[in-house]
């Protein structure tokens, strides 16, 4: 008997899926575990596997396109049979494909809005249609200067060149005025799974969680000479991202409130530590997370987020990857991003935003010396944490990473 396949929830945010390959076609044989389809979710592409025997009859959502999650994705039954019942509605009705209309990438091109000159309406007319108006002695002196006609602005009755423009003409003007004559042009791409749940992540986020921010410097000079003598013997190469982690998750220890998420009715304020790691990829930000990452050392954070970093890249992210972080932190310092501030990461309280490590000249015990100054800004969602609990946090983690021998108590 025909069964419908329906399009799968592949994620916890997955609403709608997008088939990105057809692994078979209509008439085909499928078996219990074949490789039927790759789905698009919000966060990676699928491989999705078929969960019967049988012939594919009916494919209900061509390659590139959309559809609901539960919606009617194939149809799998016996060579023949007649599955008209199935598609007019004799079983559940298939949830709505995607309406959106898809505008495929290209190039448009507009053509620009000429100067609200009549003059300059008037001669790029004439030029179009490749008759230049122009006087006598004008076209006479442009001939013995070697001048293209085309490219003047006449200033007479109905943009007529006459002997001033031709007298007056400069290349470089000449240049200015052709531009006015060029074409704009834009591409157009449909939105991804992706991005469309970032977008919607974030605005909820932003929108439902009274942010406020708190930064504060910290003197990195210390953590550079800890990370050159733990690389000269770590099996893996360890990042000041990677200290940051460390010194992040020791914190988070010394002040649960941080550690916490708001649940409408309650807080849950957690006593293990998961940090989320955002990972910019080619079609947003995914946040794997490093799980219990107070109990890691610093190699074993580090080869955890090159490995993530790779999936992600790959789109080989898996829910578990993704899924029960209790903290994010997101580092542009490697872009040259000085100090910025970030979105918090449902369901998290807070999100720590990490700039890169400057030179600058510093006082310490009376004296000005050169010192390696690390701005980071923590967003704080004021429902959960207050000012001063977000200020201790933040000086708790100043200390860790100012004297970095701490991380190893």
């Amino acid at each position: 008997m025909a069964e419908i396949v329906r399009m799968p929830k592949l994620s916890d945010t997955m609403t709608e899926g997008v088939v990105a390959k057809w692994h078979k076609k209509v008439g085909d044989k499928v078996k219990n575990g074949e490789l039927l389809a790759d789905i698009e979710t919000d966060k990676a592409t699928m491989e999705f596997e078929s969960f019967q025997d049988g012939t594919l009859l009916h494919i209900g959502v061509d390659e590139g396109k959309g559809a609901a999650v539960d919606s009617i994705l194939a149809i799998l039954g016996s060579p023949g049979e007649d599955i008209s019942g199935l598609l007019s509605g004799g079983a559940a009705a298939p949830a709505p494909a995607q309406k959106e209309e898809v505008v495929p990438a290209a190039t448009v091109h507009v053509p620009a809005v000429a100067a609200p000159v009549a003059a300059v309406a008037a001669a790029v007319a004439s030029a179009e249609s490749g008759r230049i108006k122009a006087s006598p002695l004008a076209k006479k002196i442009a001939e013995e200067k070697g001048i293209d006609l085309n490219q003047l602005r006449g200033s007479g009755d109905e943009g007529r060149i006459i002997k001033r423009d031709v007298e007056q003409y400069k290349p470089l003007a000449a240049q200015a005025y052709a531009a006015v004559a060029g074409k704009e042009s834009y591409t157009e791409e449909s939105v991804s799974q992706m991005r469309k749940t970032i977008a919607r992540r974030l605005a909820e986020s932003k929108f439902s969680a009274p942010h406020f921010y708190l930064g504060i410097d910290i003197d990195m000079s210390k953590t550079m000479e800890a990370r050159k003598s733990v690389n000269e013997v770590s099996p893996v190469k360890v990042s000041f991202n990677d200290f940051v982690i460390k010194a992040v998750a020791h914190s988070l220890k010394q002040h649960p409130k941080i550690n916490s998420s708001w649940l409408g009715d309650k807080i849950r304020y957690n006593q293990h530590v998961h940090i989320g790691v955002a990972v910019a990829v080619e079609e947003g930000l995914l946040v794997p997370v490093v799980r219990f990452a107070d109990q890691k050392g610093l190699a074993q954070i580090s080869g955890e987020v090159k490995e993530y970093g790779q999936k992600a890249k790959d789109k080989k992210l898996q829910p578990s990857d993704w899924e029960g972080n209790t903290f994010t932190i997101s580092n542009l310092g490697m872009f040259g991003i000085e100090e910025f501030t970030a979105i918090i990461n449902p369901p998290d309280a807070c999100i720590l935003a990490v700039g890169g490590i400057r030179e600058i000249p510093v006082i310490k015990n009376g004296q000005v010396v050169p010192g390696h100054m690390m701005k980071v800004t923590l967003s704080c969602d004021h429902r959960v944490v207050d000012g001063a609990t977000g200020a201790a946090f933040l000086q708790t983690l100043k200390g860790m990473l100012e004297e970095p021998v701490r991380l190893l108590v």
